[in-house]
């Protein structure tokens, strides 16, 4: 089961559909991509993320991205009170990004943000989905500090060290591999896709961004997920059914509140 673990659906361009998120969907669904998680980055427009969940075949996160800076949370109630609907299956993105945003004040903002989500995911029982540039050791110290082990969360759009993923997994993360990784300058990254287990890999679109070879200087879709899981499969030198297989069995098994049966349709 070939499946987007990290698409924003809410910011694609909808124009070669007509305006229409389902005619995405359904061109995703006729290149094998059967169910894709939707992302929030903010809770104002939450509401607007989670409509998307009517839709077959798709499930959605709750969370505040670590650049929202006018809408990082310092109290878990209102993230809390979002998350519990049905279809949410995780907490996120959230995280830290020290690249973008160099002000000291904003990454303490950041820090009591990333905490706040931690703390909602394990009183919901709910995987984190983990975004973190530049913030390699607050990143792991606030994971092994206030995150709970027995839900882990994702690493996503994962582009920094082997090292980091270890010490990521060892606390019960998934590492999720993103179009970047077909990028030329990213032999790095190849090589750390490499290394990593098998049962410790997802593969994502991150779109409208990042979109992979041979599609670069589109704007990316879901449908595009394909071309990243055979890039990996190709890294790992494994069949591209037998990576579907495993990262399918690796996602189902972290976000145990998705239906494992609701799949998108090709005619909605």
């Amino acid at each position: 089961m070939l499946i987007d673990t990290h698409c924003h659906l809410d910011k694609l361009d909808l124009t070669p559909y007509d305006g229409e998120v389902r005619g995405a969907l359904v061109a995703a669904a006729k290149n094998d991509v059967k169910q894709v998680l939707t992302i929030s980055v903010d809770l104002e427009s939450f509401d607007t993320v989670n409509e998307f969940t009517q839709i077959q075949g798709v499930f959605s996160s709750c969370g505040v991205h670590p650049l929202h800076t006018e809408g990082l949370l310092s109290v878990p109630d209102k993230l809390i009170e979002l998350a519990s609907q049905d279809k949410v299956v995780a907490i996120g993105e959230t995280g830290l990004d020290y690249f973008y945003d160099k002000d000291q004040e904003n990454h303490a903002k950041q820090q009591r943000s990333f905490v706040a989500h931690l703390e909602s995911a394990s009183f919901l029982g709910l995987p984190v989905i983990v975004h973190t540039r530049d913030a390699k050791e607050d990143t792991i110290e606030l994971i092994r500090e206030y995150g709970d082990p027995n839900f882990g969360g994702v690493l996503h759009c994962f582009t920094e060290s082997y090292d980091m993923a270890v010490r990521a997994m060892e606390e019960n993360y998934l590492i999720s591999i993103s179009g970047i990784v077909t990028f030329k300058n990213a032999e790095a990254l190849r090589e750390t896709v490499k290394r990593l287990p098998l049962d410790r890999l997802l593969v994502e679109t991150d779109s409208p961004y990042l979109a992979p070879i041979p599609h670069r200087g589109q704007k990316n879709q879901p449908k595009y997920v394909k071309d990243v899981a055979q890039f990996v499969a190709d890294i790992k030198g494994i069949r591209y059914e037998e990576l579907l297989e495993i990262t399918a069995q690796n996602f189902h098994d972290k976000f145990k509140k998705v239906i494992r049966n609701e799949t998108l349709s090709e005619s909605y």
